[in-house]
């Protein structure tokens, strides 16, 4: 059935392609007369290419509701797809193309809470040539997600036109003891600085929507997180975080560059929050989260995500439920079906289509 409905859209596309072509053919015949050959060719190549950018356009855009939406990542850019300034944005800077299933958990529940919103998923490893390919093959629980965008994630791309591409070219990965970290820190707020919307760590299962558009989450009494914020585009506060990134990196120290320097630019800006807040504080334009709204368990008592309770919790005043992989990196715990723990009810409830792959085709 998708097979035929592929067919059906690229039938679509080359009909509409030819209609513009003999449109065009027309008014600009006396034109191409005077050229030469191979301007000729170019001139036409252009226009087939416009036709055929704002033809896949028109219909991801309008009639792209099925499962061929992620038709997208071949013909459509970033800049595209995030234009709104209201995307939820992911990053995979390691290698890998068979992500974890709490991996393809974040991503399906922001796709399921954000449904009005394009949820991008940028990965490393992944190249221009297989990016339909690669959905169907490493990402089958994201396959039928109609808002959902994979993207190859080029660094050197990505740091362009902001202060973290002198960095970039003179790190060197090899001697970095947090490579994989450090570098998402500085991708995210790239990312953010030139599309907007919000950014997500791949170990956070959204359950709600935040309902602003600055947001700031307090991980704890001391420090506000980077694994979750939200600006628009262009806006001072990341272009000082990208700044502060150069300009004082120190890379080996864990949590340096991430939230540590967003707490020290927010701290130029207002007092740090003392955490005893009854309800979310604003500074300027920027709404600071209580703990309890991302972090309703913290990072000491991360296992308890992996345990049965006797009565769970309903997270009510929770936007989303950062599950704190990085203290899971010895251990390796995984959400097991069957297992009756939080985790389970989590990923049944927030993402069943992961839910309901897991453990199958080596998915853990």
């Amino acid at each position: 059935m998708q097979r035929c409905l592929k067919i059906l859209v690229f039938m679509v596309i080359l009909i509409v392609l030819a209609y513009l072509y003999r449109a065009e053919l027309k008014e600009t015949t006396m034109q191409y007369l005077t050229l030469s050959e191979d301007n000729v060719f170019n001139a036409l190549k252009s226009k087939l290419n416009l036709a055929l950018n704002t033809t896949i356009k028109m219909h991801i855009e309008g009639q792209g509701k099925d499962n061929t939406s992620n038709i997208a990542s071949k013909y459509l850019n970033p800049f595209d797809v995030l234009r709104g300034e209201n995307g939820v944005i992911f990053v995979e800077t390691t290698d890998r193309m068979q992500p974890p299933s709490l991996v393809l958990c974040a991503v399906e529940s922001a796709a399921r809470v954000y449904k009005d919103r394009p949820v991008v998923y940028f990965m490393k490893g992944l190249n221009d040539t297989d990016s339909e390919d690669a959905v169907r093959k490493y990402l089958p629980a994201l396959s039928s997600l109609k808002n959902v965008y994979v993207f190859p994630l080029r660094m050197e791309e990505v740091f362009k036109d902001t202060p973290l591409l002198s960095w970039y070219k003179k790190v060197d990965p090899k001697r970095e003891v947090y490579w994989t970290h450090v570098s998402s820190d500085g991708c995210r707020l790239a990312l953010i600085w030139k599309h907007g919307g919000i950014y997500f760590d791949t170990d956070i299962i959204s359950i709600q929507k935040i309902p602003h558009q600055y947001f700031l989450a307090e991980e704890s009494s001391q420090y506000f997180a980077n694994s979750a914020f939200g600006f628009p585009s262009h806006q001072e506060f990341t272009w000082k975080c990208m700044e502060d990134f150069v300009r004082h990196y120190r890379g080996a120290v864990w949590g340096y560059q991430g939230p540590n320097l967003i707490t020290r630019i927010f701290n130029q800006y207002c007092p740090a929050p003392s955490g005893n807040e009854a309800v979310d504080t604003v500074c300027g334009n920027i709404t600071c989260l209580l703990i309890k709204r991302l972090y309703p368990i913290s990072y000491s008592a991360w296992k308890r995500y992996f345990e049965v309770w006797d009565k769970e919790p309903t997270f009510g005043d929770s936007y989303a439920l950062h599950l704190w992989n990085f203290m899971n990196r010895d251990e390796h715990r995984t959400m097991v079906p069957g297992s009756n723990t939080l985790v389970e009810h989590l990923y049944q409830k927030y993402c069943p289509s992961t839910y309901g792959l897991t453990g199958k085709n080596n998915m853990v």
